[in-house]
Parts: C-alpha cells; sequence; structure tokens
C-alpha cells in the first residue's frame, strides 16, 4: 500500500535492502532527493535534528542552559554573506535539490505530528521534539567539518614565548621545515584558553549527561582517511580498481549514512552524511570516488590592541574601527524568555574572546565566511560527473573541508585532485597569530584549479592518506599553504604494498584496506637486533609486524611504543614541560629520531633497552602472567556507547549500546583504529569502506559499522557492526536486478493528490 506524500511530484519506490542501504527509484531528481530527505528521516531524524541544532544555535532551546555557551559559540560561525553566490558554488542544481532534501525530512516529521509515523525514541526520552528545516539551513552551518590550525598557532606561539622554534620542532614537526615568521613588534605569548575553547565549543558534538559542558580537544590532525586507485594495468580485473574509506569518531548511530539515488539523469551510490543531500563517496554509472582530508591551513588568529577609551573599538591602519555587534535571542529551555546575546565581529571574522584587562581582542579569520564552504555540499557538483575531467571541473567551488580527491572513470583513466580554498598571505606564512592592524590581510584565495593534482600516472596508481603532499611550486615562502601533516605511516603502507606486485585483484585491494601492517615497527624493531637477549626483545623480533587483534607481539608492541618509548624519547629530547603543549605525541618524529639515532636522545640503545623492559612489565599487569596468550585485541576494542545511555531507565541501561569486540590495528595503521591509552576503547578510525571494481559496479563491495539505522529497535541498528569488526564487507547492489536481489523491504510513496490504488 502506497503512502501518500505531500511535496512529492510522482511516485517514489525505496528499496531497502538486507543491509539497511535504501535504493531509492524516482520519476524527477528533486523527489530522489526528497525522498533521501524523508529515508534519512526514518532512520536517522534524531540525529539529524540535533546536527541541525547544534548547527544553528539551537541547542539549549531542547537541552537547557548549560548548553547555551555552545549555542552562542555555533551562532558566530554562521555563514550571513551573499546567499546566491552560495548556492552557485554547489552546482546548478543545488538549491532545488537541498529544498526538495528538507522538504522530505518535514514531511517525515509531518508524519510524527499527524500519527502515521512513531516519534523516535530519544525525543520522547529527552522530551524534546523534532523541528522543521529550511534550505538555508544546510548551507548556512559552517561548523560540522573542522578546518585547521588554529590550535596549532595557540600552541605555537606559547612554545616560542618560553622556549624556541626548535623546541616547536618536537611538538610538532613542521613539513616543510622552514623557520618561522615572528610579526614584527608581535609579542609572541601563551593566548588565553577561551578563544580555543570558544572554538572547540561551536565544533564538537554535545554531549549528555554530564554536569558541565565541556569542548572536546582531539587534535584535529587525528582526522584522516584513505583513499587509492590503480589503472586497468595494475588491476587483475582489466577495469580501474578505488578504494576509499574515511575516518572519524566512532558515534552512535554512525557519521557515514548510505544511500542510493535513481532519477533520470542521476545514479549514483554511496555514502555521505544524513542532514547533507547526495553523497560524498561512491559512484555513478562512469566513475567512482573518494576523498581523505587535506590538512592546508584555512584560519588565521588576529590580535587587535583595544581602545582603552571604548573596549568595543580596535586599532586598524591607525584608526579605531568599532566591532560589529549583532544581538539575537537564545531560546534556553526552563528560562521563561528567550535570552538576549551579543555577537562580536571584526573586519576579519568573529570574536573569540576579549580580554578587557589586557586591552586585547581576537578573532579569527577562516574560508567559512567564504561561500562554498558548507561542509561536504559541494559534493553535489560532482554527482553527475562521467569522466576524470568533468570531476575536476566541478571541483571549482569546494572550499571545505580541504580535501584530497581520488576519482576512477570506467574509461580506465585515474586522478588525484587536492581542492579546498587556499588563502594567499602575501607577507607571513600562517603558522602564527598575527596582529590584526592591517599588515596582514589575505589577497583573496588561490586559484582551484592550480592545486596540486596528478592524472593517469606512469606507475599506475595514486594514493592519499592525508600525507604531505605538496608539490615543488606549492614550497614557497608564501605560497606553502599548510605545514602541520599527520603521521606518514598510513601512506606509506599503501604505497609500499601497492608497489609490491604488478597487478592487484579485488581480494588484495580489500586485504590491503584492512592490514594492520605497522610502519613504525618495520623501522623500528631492526633496532632491537644489537640489544641483549630478554623475552621481550625476542617476541618482537619472531613478531610479523601486524597489530592483529589475536596477536601477543602486537599487544607488547603498543604497550611500547606508545606507552613508554614515545614519551620517553620525547622526554629525552626536549626541553622541560614542552610536551605539555603538544596536541598529542608525535610519534613519526620519534620513529625518524631514533632511525637517525639523534643526539638529542642520548644513548639510544639504553633507551630502547629501558623503555622495553619497563613495557614487558606493564604488558605482564596488562595483559596477565603468560605472555603466549596476550591478545591485542584483550586491551583494544570497539564499544560504542550511546549518548543517551545515562537518560535511560536503571533496567535498561546499556541496551542502546553496541559492543565490545575485540578489533586489531591502531591510529597508524591502514585499518585506523585511534583508541584510548586508559582502556583501550576505540575512539577515531574508519567505520564506513569501499572497493569498487569501477564499471562492474556491482561487484563493488562496502561496509558501514554498527548500522544504517539509528533506531534502537531497527534491525540495522547493528547488524553491521561484527562483519565490520570481523574486516568483512557487504555486496553494494546498484544494478536494478542486483538490488531486486537482495531487496526485503519495498516503500511506496505516492504524491498526496494520487488516490489510493487497490
Amino acid at each position: 500500500m502506497p503512502r501518500l506524500i505531500a511535496g512529492l511530484s510522482g511516485p517514489v519506490d525505496i528499496r531497502i535492502d538486507r543491509w539497511g542501504i535504501a535504493h531509492i527509484k524516482a520519476e524527477s531528481q528533486p523527489d530522489a532527493f526528497f525522498a533521501q530527505g524523508w529515508n534519512a528521516a526514518r532512520d536517522r531524524l534524531w540525529q539529524i535534528d540535533l546536527w541541525r541544532k547544534r548547527g544553528l544555535g539551537l541547542l539549549a532551546g531542547d537541552f537547557g542552559p548549560k548548553y547555551a555557551k555552545k549555542d552562542e559559540a555555533a551562532r558566530l560561525f554562521l555563514y550571513s554573506g551573499d546567499m546566491a553566490a552560495e548556492w552557485r558554488s554547489y552546482g546548478p542544481n543545488a538549491e532545488a535539490w537541498t529544498e526538495a532534501f528538507v522538504a522530505g525530512i518535514n514531511a517525515y516529521v509531518d508524519g510524527i505530528d499527524a500519527g502515521s509515523h512513531p516519534m523516535p525514541p530519544e525525543f520522547t526520552l529527552m522530551g524534546t521534539r523534532p523541528t522543521r528545516w529550511q534550505a538555508v539551513d544546510v548551507v548556512r552551518i559552517r561548523s560540522h567539518a573542522r578546518v585547521h590550525n588554529l590550535d596549532n598557532e595557540l600552541r605555537r606561539s606559547a612554545v616560542l614565548a618560553k622556549y624556541s622554534a626548535e623546541a616547536d620542532g618536537l611538538r610538532k614537526a613542521r613539513q616543510p621545515d622552514r623557520p618561522l615568521r615572528v610579526p614584527e613588534s608581535f609579542d609572541l605569548a601563551e593566548l588565553p584558553s577561551a578563544i580555543l575553547e570558544t572554538y572547540l565549543l561551536s565544533t564538537e558534538p554535545p554531549s549528555f549527561g554530564t554536569d558541565e559542558i565541556q569542548p572536546e580537544s582531539a587534535p584535529s590532525e587525528l582526522l584522516g582517511s584513505n583513499a587509492w586507485a590503480l589503472t586497468p594495468a595494475r588491476s587483475t580485473t582489466g577495469r580501474p580498481i578505488l578504494a576509499t574509506d574515511p575516518h572519524r569518531a566512532h558515534q552512535m548511530p554512525s557519521l557515514r549514512y548510505m544511500v542510493h539515488l535513481q532519477a533520470p539523469g542521476l545514479n549514483v551510490i554511496g555514502a555521505g552524511e544524513p542532514g547533507v543531500p547526495g553523497v560524498s563517496f561512491g559512484h555513478n554509472e562512469d566513475i567512482a570516488f573518494g576523498l581523505t582530508i587535506w590538512p592546508i591551513d584555512q584560519e588565521d588568529l588576529y590580535v587587535y590592541d583595544l581602545n582603552p577609551d571604548d573596549p568595543d573599538q580596535y586599532r586598524y591602519q591607525g584608526e579605531w574601527q568599532r566591532m560589529e555587534v549583532r544581538r539575537e535571542s537564545l531560546p534556553v529551555r526552563g528560562e521563561a524568555q528567550p535570552r538576549s546575546i551579543e555577537l562580536a565581529f571584526t573586519r576579519h571574522g568573529p570574536v573569540l574572546h576579549v580580554d578587557r584587562a589586557a586591552g586585547k581582542a581576537y578573532a579569527l579569520r577562516t574560508v567559512w565566511t567564504e561561500p562554498g564552504t558548507a561542509a561536504y555540499l559541494a559534493s553535489l557538483n560532482f554527482l553527475q560527473a562521467r569522466t576524470v575531467d568533468d570531476y575536476e571541473q566541478a571541483l571549482r567551488g569546494w572550499g571545505a573541508p580541504s580535501s584530497n580527491h581520488i576519482v576512477a572513470e570506467k574509461g580506465g583513466r585515474i586522478a588525484h585532485f587536492t581542492a579546498g580554498f587556499v588563502p594567499i598571505r602575501p607577507n607571513w606564512d600562517g603558522m602564527l597569530p598575527v596582529p590584526g592592524d592591517g599588515r596582514f590581510e589575505w589577497a583573496g584565495l588561490r586559484d582551484p584549479l592550480t592545486t596540486p593534482r596528478t592524472k593517469d600516472p606512469a606507475d599506475g596508481w595514486v594514493a592519499t592518506a592525508n600525507q604531505f603532499n605538496l608539490t615543488e611550486d606549492w614550497l614557497g615562502d608564501d605560497t606553502t599553504p599548510g605545514y602541520e601533516w599527520p603521521d606518514p605511516a598510513r601512506y606509506r603502507t599503501i604505497a609500499a604494498g601497492l608497489a609490491a606486485r604488478q597487478q592487484h585483484s579485488l581480494a588484495d585491494i580489500r586485504a590491503l584496506q584492512t592490514s594492520f601492517g605497522s610502519h613504525p615497527a618495520e623501522r623500528l624493531v631492526p633496532l632491537l637486533e644489537p640489544l641483549a637477549e630478554t623475552e621481550a626483545r625476542a617476541m618482537l623480533l619472531a613478531w610479523d609486524r601486524h597489530l592483529a587483534a589475536d596477536s601477543a607481539g602486537a599487544a607488547l608492541f603498543e604497550t611500547w611504543l606508545m606507552r613508554h618509548l614515545v614519551p620517553a624519547a620525547l622526554e629525552a629530547a626536549s626541553p622541560d614541560g614542552l610536551q605539555a603543549y603538544a596536541a598529542l605525541p608525535d610519534a613519526a618524529l620519534v620513529v625518524d629520531l631514533l632511525v637517525d639515532g639523534d643526539s638529542r636522545l642520548g644513548d639510544r640503545d639504553a633507551l630502547l633497552t629501558a623503555t622495553l623492559a619497563a613495557a614487558w612489565q606493564d604488558a605482564l599487569d596488562r595483559f596477565g602472567a603468560s605472555p603466549a596468550e596476550w591478545r591485542w585485541g584483550d586491551f583494544h576494542h570497539a564499544y560504542h556507547p550511546h549518548d543517551l545511555d545515562a537518560f535511560l531507565p536503571a533496567d535498561s541501561r546499556g541496551s542502546w549500546d553496541v559492543g565490545p569486540l575485540p578489533r586489531g590495528g591502531s591510529g597508524l595503521v591502514i585499518n585506523n583504529n585511534n583508541y584510548r591509552q586508559s582502556d583501550g576503547r576505540l575512539t577515531l578510525g574508519v567505520t564506513w569502506r569501499m572497493v569498487c571494481d569501477v564499471g562492474n559496479w556491482d561487484a563493488t563491495v562496502t561496509v558501514n559499522s554498527p548500522g544504517q539505522s539509528g533506531d534502537p529497535a531497527s534491525a540495522h541498528y547493528r547488524d553491521l557492526f561484527p562483519i565490520w569488526a570481523a574486516d568483512d564487507y557487504v555486496p553494494m547492489a546498484f544494478s536494478d536486478g542486483a538490488v531486486s536481489d537482495v531487496t526485503e523491504q519495498t516503500i511506496h510513496l505516492h504524491p498526496e493528490n494520487v488516490r489510493r490504488s487497490s
């Protein structure tokens, strides 16, 4: 029996396959996106409603006064510029598709209000209701994908004020390693923590069940991903192969949501974010595509002198200029009247902190103020691309997050493109805060088609894992777009794996994508050869250097590397107290220092011996008295508690949680599974994967942990979790026949003005 839905122009079929993936077939493109919104609400309404309220600064209205500061911070970064230019950035169909998408969400909410759909249990539990969307909500929100590098500017300023530029290189290695350029007459200092706190309050998801709402502090360099592609000559299929797996925080439900959209002129399947129309990773009938973060510098902190006679004025080009103050109404649950709040802006951007006692103000210049920087929405530009060249042109409007794109077309071509707005800094490098007095201004943005790229490489493959990948023409004093890059370990393992044989099968690529091979182990374990014989040394020398869940060697190596060797090496090489300013220990730097035998480490063999002995005792305490029975997965595990667990009745606590299951890996292997040192719980890494035999689309495989649905009662809430934990995949059906073979449920949507058929 069809469901009658206001807002549709024609019938739509939504076929739900056995893994919860929705295959939407419509008679028009707007109807396909309408159904995408409706179905996303069916599966993920709590998640997308929270996404909207968090981004727009509306959490306090639902959850009370402790969220008011978070709302104020979020509102600082809402886009308020030219809306016509904004919509143009995402392609000619973007506004119509987004209008249809949010209309679909609203239609589902209408169904809840009418009693035809159940209220998702999260709303009932928290005593809230979903609200209706406008298309501009999707584009105005900027803060759902962080850009770079405010946090490192703040840390670097503090380090240079207290230590030296050389010391800063031990906090976080710079690539390329250029001399730091301190602005003339600028006093380096440890700047107020409130600056970063405001920023993180705006960008991090809300937490529930705690007494205080605090910003998270996960370093932005942990937000990584992998993607690569092979030409037909390097593939046993005779077609290109593309693999992609983005890495983000583990959460319930997952960030990624899969969908298949089919309408005249549109046939695309893949994963995106449930509150954004379209997909960002996947394939259409002609090309496959994936992306990773390209962590260039798209932010600058400006420091202003305030007028002592009027602290709402700041000095710019020798004159006092008044901050723009926007007054807004902030609803707060439990308060009879909305709060009146004031948001301040300079000519450079939102004011993150004012220190009236010191006579200073701090504002952020960010690409978020530019049209085209709503996170991932520019994916709409390439959904209908047919070739590598089409895709390249579609990236003209890609502003944020700055990304590496891997593309393969069924004709055989492959490419790697970088994309994202690159500020032109004519007279500084962006590595430190700068005075807001007018001497340091962006001179526009670089031509988006000039950023580094590779098409049809001679060696037959392209790959990205967020590594430093700037070409020589991007390494000038005023052209280098960023200096902070994640650990290159994942990329080096991918590159070695792709170079290991001339041709790769789909099975080979699946095995590489789920590999636990440790590049740090490959470099460090040989250093143990000359040391005195011990049980610990013998175990690691005999170990295969893979961080498998059932591996005793992996348990010892990770204990040694992360809990003992890296901290001890950095302590030995660094001035006292320096590492307190690091976002996280720079393991790649440590490995380089050790392999090179850097004199700052002192006696390398003594350091290795002492830390390995300490790690052995630590492992005995953690894993038990029988080393042969140690298992890395006994500590390192996937467990995803639901954010609202604390609000469930006592006899239901834990029922919405997923796990635990043992996992291999770490944050430095291709199969990225970052974890907490305190208890081994995974915090960030891969939850969605795809491997494409490009052109033979029904051979594509995927997985999306823990499941497609956010409804704890759904069969698709946790069904993919054990498959993912076993490093396995499910089919990603594409052709009508393949979709029909795996369909378990079909939802028929008809326009409300169409009579039901018998």
